[in-house]
């Protein structure tokens, strides 16, 4: 396939060939054509028009040979092959002397003796920099085989940020292994494509490197589920002759219109074929038949100007009938990889849709190789260029919000979806657009305005009409932020569940970790001790901080309540942490929870007269706390559970907690009796939460605020969502001083236009 301008160069082509001797599952094999050689590098360099300093390329093959001169590689080749092959890739690309010289030595400090002192003093810094960024880190005692995965790829991340290089190099290794992974066993074969699939393609995606991408796909494709590969290969085979000769005369059709137009210079006009993981993801994860895949033929019209590209597509549309909703003008709306085209699709006489891209040469080669289009037709990019600066501005985003994360689905699943080939492209009312991925919601819109914006936001609406916090954006749509100054306001933890973004959950956690920190504490202590119970673990308080302590350290947390904190604003999840906990009680503790003899530390008396309004067992300042499972107001009819060493939860009788625990051996005898205090002065206030579903109307979410405002009640947090049969659910979540005051606020809910019931949440 002809990739630049001067139609002078090539891509090294891979064969899919059948399997001769039919011993593995596989019916096909991959195998590069023609082996790289030093000679063939060398030649390739003098071949081509950019310059390279010949002499320091050579004494980087050296060393190189000289470490790796005694090993293998699984094929059974010399290992020196790998380097030279990834080295020609990069060449291809027209990276730079220190790029192809990294290449060459990039396996020598992880695989051999060789140091980054010697690389450095041999070959300079950048090209030191460059080798210590692809080298994988060295295994750690506390690491598990996950972690060290993480680090690894967050070291890879950290070093792009700093030199993209340093991931162009990682890519092309990457290709290169792809290409010989026949060689490794089935399950490290598979593993390695996974991998491929959601960390490297993304990133070769979001970087603007097709040539890389669609080819490291297409090979993970394969040995994650070769059927399904080979069935649509087939299929492309048995429609090969007739799409060669339906394009052949489409762009014989649309040469000779040209030439009646007396359109100068005349294009270049070429053929595009879908690979086979963009025909699979249309076919089998949309369900489409292969008939209903319009651009799996595809003609490519490379113009000189942009005003020739409009041009083009008038003539276009005056030839084919184009089929409505399939235009896209990537031109004016550039995909956040830079990619620039016009896209039609269009009906010929035949019958058969087709595509049309329309591009200008320099879109072209940006297409093709994105980023690294920055070297092989210009002269790189200088440390200070801003624009190549906001191109990788993502990396550090991924970076920040995944720094205090050692979970590798965690981080691999912010790569997917902050990185994901499927953007929505929405607007804000004064015309900006802003750019998110597929399934990205209103509160993900929020914060990508500005964080401010994000925290401040109250609601939202879609095309003017009031949507849900959870909704869903889609393109084109004018998404208006509704914001508060109401002073404490802030993002509900709830909205961690429902962004997309990874950038969104990111800002989230950041402001619970600054802003809420004591109720951080106190939700993770919840958290943890209800797992515990859940697992019927009894650890004792005194040996808390020993037991977490592994987990501690692992999470930066120099003390229990840093480790409470990060669990409350979502730095630790639990369901990672507890399967190693579990193990780990087992070893220390029986198996019989230990009887826990109630002492009067466990309902320690506060050091100020309490203001919870509870009596406990006929003392009345002991610490208490009213449990978030059930949120008891007075007038409720509660319970008390003595916690250990963190005084009295209180719950509601009925509180569904209570009701499963009351009869558990070793636990009923912490259940004590509580009650109001009868006090008149008592200025506590407490949070619950109404359900109030309505008949669905604009104006509904805001008629419901003002009432509220009108009588002084303040509102923490407000969701909504459209019930199956029409009607709208709104949870509100407010502050009241008891039953009395709830009942009022229900009894004026109610009297709201469209309001069908009010009903307290069982939450």
């Amino acid at each position: 396939m002809e990739l630049n301008a001067n139609n002078t160069e090539e891509k090294r082509e891979i064969v899919f060939a059948p399997n001769e001797d039919k011993t593995k599952e596989n019916d096909y094999i991959f195998e590069p054509k023609g082996d790289v050689t030093i000679d063939a590098l060398i030649q390739k360099i003098i071949d081509g028009e950019k310059q390279y300093d010949l002499e320091k390329i050579i004494a980087a093959y050296e060393l190189a040979e000289k470490y790796h001169h005694d090993q293998k590689r699984e094929s059974g080749e010399p290992y020196i092959s790998h380097p030279l092959s990834v080295a020609y890739i990069l060449l291809e690309l027209g990276m730079d002397t220190d790029t192809i010289c990294a290449a060459l030595l990039h396996d020598v400090v992880e695989d051999t003796p060789c140091t980054l002192e010697e690389i450095t003093k041999k070959f300079g810094s950048d090209v030191a920099m460059l080798v210590n960024g692809v080298t994988k880190l060295k295994k750690v005692e506390i690491f598990t085989k996950e972690e060290q995965k993480a680090e690894n790829i967050r070291k890879i991340l950290l070093a792009m940020s700093e030199d993209i290089r340093v991931i162009i190099i990682k890519l092309s290794d990457r290709l290169h292994n792809m290409r010989t992974l026949k060689y490794c066993r089935e399950e490290k074969r598979r593993t390695i494509a996974h991998e491929t699939m959601n960390i490297y393609a993304p990133i070769a995606h979001r970087l603007g490197i097709s040539s890389i991408k669609d080819e490291i796909e297409d090979l993970a494709f394969f040995y994650l589920d070769p059927f399904a590969y080979m069935e649509i290969d087939e299929q492309m085979k048995l429609r090969r002759d007739d799409r060669e000769s339906f394009v052949a005369k489409i762009k014989e059709r649309i040469l000779q219109r040209l030439q009646n137009e007396n359109f100068k210079p005349l294009p270049q006009i070429e053929g595009r074929v879908k690979s086979n993981y963009g025909i699979y993801k249309k076919v089998f994860r949309d369900g489409k038949d292969i008939d209903q895949i319009y651009d799996r033929y595809a003609v490519r019209i490379i113009v000189s100007t942009i005003p020739e590209c409009y041009n083009v597509l008038g003539i276009i549309h005056d030839m084919f009938r184009p089929i409505p909703n399939r235009f896209k003008d990537y031109i004016s709306t550039p995909k956040p990889n830079m990619y620039q085209s016009l896209h039609t699709t269009v009906i010929g006489r035949e019958g058969l849709p087709f595509e049309v891209q329309i591009r200008t040469w320099e879109m072209h080669r940006t297409a093709e190789y994105g980023i690294a289009a920055h070297w092989k037709y210009k002269e790189g990019i200088s440390g200070s260029n801003s624009k190549d600066d906001n191109r990788i501005a993502w990396v550090r985003q991924i970076i920040e919000s995944q720094q205090e994360s050692n979970d590798v689905e965690e981080i691999v699943r912010a790569i997917k979806n902050d990185l994901a080939p499927e953007d929505v492209f929405a607007f804000t009312p004064k015309g900006d657009m802003i750019t998110l991925p597929k399934g990205a919601t209103v509160i993900d819109f929020a914060y990508a305005i500005h964080t401010q914006v994000g925290h401040k936001m109250c609601g939202a609406k879609a095309d003017k009409k009031m949507v849900s916090y959870d909704y869903q954006i889609k393109t084109g749509e004018i998404i208006e932020i509704l914001t508060t100054n109401i002073e404490g306001h802030g993002p509900s933890r709830s909205w961690l569940n429902i962004v997309k973004t990874n950038e969104a959950k990111s800002k989230i956690r950041s402001w619970f970790k600054k802003e809420r920190r004591d109720e951080n504490i106190f939700e993770g202590r919840n958290s943890l001790e209800r797992e515990f119970r859940r697992n019927n673990m009894h650890v004792p308080e005194d040996d808390l901080e020993e037991f977490l302590k592994l987990d501690m350290r692992r999470h930066n947390c120099e003390t229990l309540d840093d480790f409470f904190a990060a669990i409350g604003y979502g730095g630790v999840q639990l369901s990672k942490v507890m399967q190693r906990l579990k193990t780990e009680y087992v070893k220390k503790y029986d198996s019989k929870p230990p009887q826990h003899e109630i002492t009067q530390e466990d309902i320690k008396p506060q050091s100020e007269k309490n203001k919870s309004g509870i009596i406990v067992d006929g003392v009345d300042d002991c610490v208490v706390k009213f449990a978030q499972c059930c949120n008891p107001l007075p007038g409720d009819d509660i319970i008390g559970f003595i916690t250990r060493g963190h005084g009295v939860s209180v719950h509601k009788r009925d509180c569904a907690n209570y009701l499963m625990q009351k009869d558990i051996p070793g636990q009923s005898e912490r259940w004590i009796n509580v009650k109001w205090q009868e006090s008149k002065t008592n200025s506590a206030y407490f949070k619950t939460t109404l359900d109030i579903i309505a008949v669905d109307r604009i104006g509904l979410l805001a008629d419901v605020s003002s009432m509220l405002a009108m009588i002084n009640i303040y509102i923490y947090e407000s969701s909504s969502r459209e019930l199956k049969n029409g009607n709208a659910i709104l949870s509100v979540t407010l502050s009241v001083a008891g039953m009395e005051q709830l009942n009022n606020v229900i009894s004026k809910i109610k009297k709201i236009k469209n309001v069908i019931s009010v009903e307290r949440s069982g939450k």
